[in-house]
């Protein structure tokens, strides 16, 4: 904070009500007396209106292009704070301090910033760098044990696409909690394979493979929290079934067995995780969301599968039906009425 006040910068804090609370002490040492707006964390603050609401307050503090805005939360308020960066005068220097699991270890590191319109998830967004990423581990022992849960989620995820032996220290290895001496290491190795994908394929531009890789179990999952209600399903919890179901799918297309399929459910499953729907959502709502997911190309759905444990794949080729089946597996119902 020093830096801003000896540049005669304008500095600002958005922070997340939940982390505000559990981290009031630290906040008010780091934060002075610096401007703060407060937003909840939930999936519904990705907003058009919460997007207005930093917008307001940016410039009531008299932002201008050399402001900094320090973004302290988890991924809904990382990825609206790093939004409102990216398009506030066409762009300002912003800072990701994450407080939750999965923003640690996903959303903090890459620079897709985004919010959620009525036809679906991270539709609106922005390619913007944050300037750094400040992880403290021990922020997690105040994170809600459901909330750190989800964010093993992505880190399972990683573990999946692209470090083996890692999702096997998942698999075979004592359950990982906020105080583990290990988890610092473990959130360290999921940065380094987000940034070394990010990094060969910044803007998601590549004809396959690349930075859409990093969407392992995301289709079927941003399908579920749009179709439940958001708010429903943490998205951590969503992603876990789309992970699962990503596994099935990998094994329909003959990649990976189904005892494969079952360490990936039971991995799931030791972190309190959903391996499918808690209550059957309409499938053609699910489907109809898939359709709108902004990996679609040329109209055609895109999915990551796995080529084995550690290795990933994109593919187009996989037939309506076979989607609409896997659905019906996983708890889908038939039927076009969103139960929410």
């Amino acid at each position: 904070m020093e830096a801003c006040l000896e540049e005669e910068r304008r500095c600002a804090f958005l922070i997340d009500a939940a982390a505000g609370e559990a981290q009031g002490g630290f906040l008010e040492q780091a934060v002075g007396d610096l401007p703060v707006l407060e937003m909840p964390g939930g999936e519904k603050t990705k907003s058009l209106e919460s997007l207005g609401r930093v917008y307001d307050f940016l410039a009531a503090e008299g932002f201008d292009r050399g402001g900094r805005l320090f973004v302290v939360g988890g991924g809904v308020i990382g990825d609206l704070g790093g939004f409102a960066a990216s398009s506030y005068l066409r762009g300002i220097e912003f800072y990701q301090v994450p407080t939750t699991l999965l923003a640690m270890v996903d959303s903090s590191v890459g620079g897709k910033t985004g919010i959620n319109i009525p036809a679906g998830k991270n539709l609106v967004g922005a390619f913007h760098q944050p300037k750094a990423v400040f992880i403290g581990a021990s922020l997690l022992e105040s994170l809600p044990e459901r909330e750190f849960s989800a964010g093993m989620a992505e880190v399972i995820k990683y573990g999946l696409l692209a470090d083996a032996e890692m999702f096997e220290r998942l698999r075979t290895g004592a359950r990982l909690r906020a105080g583990s001496p290990e988890l610092p290491e473990i959130i360290r190795r999921c940065c380094e394979i987000k940034a070394e994908i990010v990094r060969e394929d910044e803007k998601e531009e590549a004809a396959s493979g690349g930075r859409a890789l990093l969407n392992l179990g995301h289709t079927f999952g941003h399908a579920i929290e749009q179709a439940a209600g958001y708010g429903e399903y943490l998205h951590g919890e969503a992603v876990a079934i789309g992970l699962v179901m990503a596994g099935e799918l990998s094994r329909v297309l003959g990649n990976i067995d189904a005892d494969t399929v079952k360490a990936i459910r039971t991995v799931v499953r030791a972190y309190g995780l959903p391996d499918a729907l808690r209550a059957p959502l309409p499938k053609d709502v699910l489907l109809g969301a898939m359709k709108r997911d902004k990996k679609v190309k040329s109209g055609r759905l895109r999915f990551v599968a796995l080529r084995r444990i550690g290795e990933a794949l994109t593919v187009e080729d996989v037939a309506e039906d076979d989607i609409a089946n896997l659905w019906r597996q996983f708890g889908a119902e038939q039927g076009g009425t969103q139960s929410k």
